[in-house]
């Protein structure tokens, strides 16, 4: 048992302590406290530790908002004991952190400052569209413990909307399969369904349709999508709409504009895309998912301009397109898009690159390949996992007057 004083938030959730010379990461704290801590894992140059006793508490601390989660250490929730408003805080100073020490003084000067994260929601209530299960050995709803194969059986999910309690996910009328995987989906445009290895069900032993229907707010009128039930689509439950609003107002499409989308998913972002250039405009959308392309061909059906590409989003793929292109907009996954792909975005020379990304440090990492032909005009970080570190940012670059393409 360590007595740690926690010193400063740090990326993935943890605190910063040190204890006989070594730093040590600590999960349930805040910045200030002193507390008691048992370590999970050690390692040459760290130890991981979990807070076990709150000795000096932080006047942000509150009562955990999913206090079964918290008691048995179950992942999904990290920042569940943090006020809302701190939780806020906490992720900017994360995202200015990873800016000074990753991105270089090039990148820091270049942004106006990552000083806040922007609320998305009420934190208080749930928001999550989509929560996913383990199947234990006896058969119950179950959760791992965070970087561990520990499951631990749970009775509720208070982080999910209020659609989820319409499943009755912890009744045994369901039979679970010991060793599934169990995802709950509440689409905002057709009732939950429930996906297992068994299928898509909408209740015990009634199939549901494998697509469900997302409904997207957007200029005064719903954007209508069709998503495999299993497939990737935003977990909060304003995220689309957030996410699309954002994107939009960074590419300032007026019509006609030849855009490139890259990890386009089921077309969230192309569907809008494609109707602010207008027939006279091309959206060009990579996607490397059979899935997610074949939604999206379903939902795009309407706007030939809009092309749906089934190939990988990496630089050989970039690179045989041909130009010019007017914005370029990228979605990347948590490892972000790496430097061969960012460069060869770059030298298509497009006027503007609008970058959604939901790693800090990937993020900067990739700016840092993009900063010497583009100025970053705006940066608006987005707090669409409450309770949890992670945080999803937009950039958008503005090319330099004079820069072209290289070749």
């Amino acid at each position: 048992m360590l007595d740690l004083q926690l010193l400063r938030e740090a990326h993935g959730g943890f605190c910063v302590a040190r204890h006989e010379g070594k730093v040590v990461f600590v999960r349930g704290g805040l910045p200030g406290e002193r507390v008691r801590a048992v370590v999970t894992a050690e390692g040459a140059r760290h130890d991981t530790a979990r807070v076990v006793e709150v000795l000096d508490p932080s006047p942000d601390r509150v009562e955990h908002v999913w206090p079964a989660a918290a008691r048995e250490d179950v992942g999904g929730a990290d920042l569940g004991h943090v006020r809302p408003a701190a939780q806020l805080t906490w992720k900017a100073n994360v995202i200015a952190d990873v800016m000074a020490r990753i991105g270089g003084p090039a990148v820091v000067e270049a942004l106006p400052g990552p000083t806040a994260v922007r609320a998305v929601g009420d934190p208080s209530v749930g928001s999550r569209t989509r929560v996913s299960f383990t199947v234990d050995d006896a058969g119950r709803l179950a959760m791992r413990r965070p970087r561990s194969h520990d499951l631990v059986a749970v009775r509720e999910m208070p982080l999910a909307v209020p659609g989820l309690a319409a499943l009755d996910l912890f009744a045994g009328a369901w039979g679970w399969v010991p060793g599934d995987r169990v995802t709950a989906v509440v689409p905002s445009g057709s009732p939950p369904v429930v996906v297992t290895g068994a299928g898509v069900l909408a209740a015990p032993g009634r199939e549901a349709e494998r697509r469900v229907r997302e409904r997207v707010p957007h200029e005064g009128e719903d954007l209508r999508y069709v998503v495999d039930a299993a497939g990737f689509w935003q977990v909060h439950r304003e995220a689309p709409e957030t996410l699309v609003h954002q994107v939009l107002a960074g590419a300032a499409l007026t019509g006609g504009e030849r855009v490139l989308e890259l990890f386009a998913g089921a077309g969230l972002l192309t569907l809008p895309l494609a109707r602010a250039v207008g027939a006279r405009g091309e959206v060009v959308s990579v996607e490397g998912s059979r899935t997610a392309v074949d939604d999206a061909t379903v939902t795009l059906a309407a706007l030939p301009h809009a092309r749906v590409r089934r190939a990988r989003a990496d630089a050989r793929t970039v690179g045989r397109l041909p130009g010019p292109l007017d914005v370029v907009v990228l979605d990347p996954p948590r490892t972000g898009a790496g430097r061969d792909l960012v460069r060869a975005v770059a030298a298509h020379a497009p006027e503007r690159i609008v970058y959604v990304a939901c790693d800090p440090a990937a993020l900067v990492r990739d700016l840092r390949d993009l900063v010497g032909g583009y100025a970053i005009t705006a940066f608006t970080a987005l707090d669409l996992f409450p309770h949890t570190h992670h945080v999803e940012i937009v950039a958008v670059l503005q090319r330099h007057a004079g820069t072209g393409a290289s070749h």
